[in-house]
C-alpha cells in the first residue's frame, strides 16, 4: 500500500493516507459465462450450366395481299348550284366536286363535272421467303466438383410461328 502512495505522490496526484478498512488487501474473483452463438454459412452443393443455340431455317409462306385500284371517271354536270357541294360518298365511290365561277350579270356556281373514284378489291398471293428462328437450351448440372450430374429430358416447346399481315391503300377508309 506504500507502494500506492509513492506512486500517487509521484504522479502528482494528491496521495490519501489510508485507512484502515483500506490496509487490507481486496481480492477480485472473476465470472465467466459461454454463449451459443448459431450461424449458418451457405456451402455449394452444385451449379447448374445452360447452353443456348440459335437456329435458323428458312421457309418459303404463302401471304395474301389486298390490293386496291382505283377507275377515274369524270362526269359532266354543267348545273348551276347555290355553293360548293361537299365531297361525299356512295357505295364504294367517292365523289369530288369541281365547281367553277361563272361571269355573268351576276356570279353564280356551274357544278362543271363530278370526279367518281370507284373502289375495287382484289386479291393476289405473294410468295416471300422468310426467316424463322429457334432457340435451343442445353441444361448441364454439375457438383460442387464440377462433375457433370445426370440429367432428366424435358420436352421441347414449339411455338407457332407469326403471321405477317400488311395493308396498302390509295383511298382512306372512311
Amino acid at each position: 500500500m506504500n507502494q500506492r502512495l509513492e506512486n500517487e505522490k509521484a504522479e502528482g496526484r494528491p496521495a490519501l493516507e489510508p485507512t484502515p478498512t483500506q490496509t487490507a488487501e481486496v481480492g477480485t474473483i472473476p465470472v465467466v459465462a459461454e454463449e451459443l452463438v448459431v450461424d449458418t454459412k451457405a456451402v455449394t452443393t452444385g451449379k447448374v450450366r445452360v447452353h443456348k443455340l440459335v437456329r435458323e431455317r428458312t421457309e418459303h409462306i404463302e401471304v395474301p395481299l389486298l390490293q386496291d385500284t382505283v377507275d377515274i371517271q369524270r362526269i359532266v354536270i354543267n348545273r348551276v348550284v347555290p355553293a360548293p357541294p361537299p365531297v361525299r360518298k356512295e357505295g364504294s365511290t367517292i365523289i369530288v366536286p369541281v365547281v367553277e365561277e361563272e361571269i355573268v350579270v351576276t356570279k353564280r356556281l356551274i357544278l362543271k363535272e363530278e370526279v367518281h373514284l370507284i373502289r375495287r378489291r382484289t386479291k393476289v398471293s405473294a410468295a416471300r421467303d422468310v426467316t424463322v428462328r429457334r432457340e435451343e437450351a442445353e441444361v448441364e448440372r454439375v457438383d460442387s466438383q464440377g462433375r457433370p450430374l445426370p440429367t432428366k429430358v424435358t420436352p421441347e416447346v414449339h411455338r407457332p410461328t407469326p403471321r405477317v399481315r400488311r395493308r396498302s391503300s390509295i383511298i382512306p377508309e372512311n
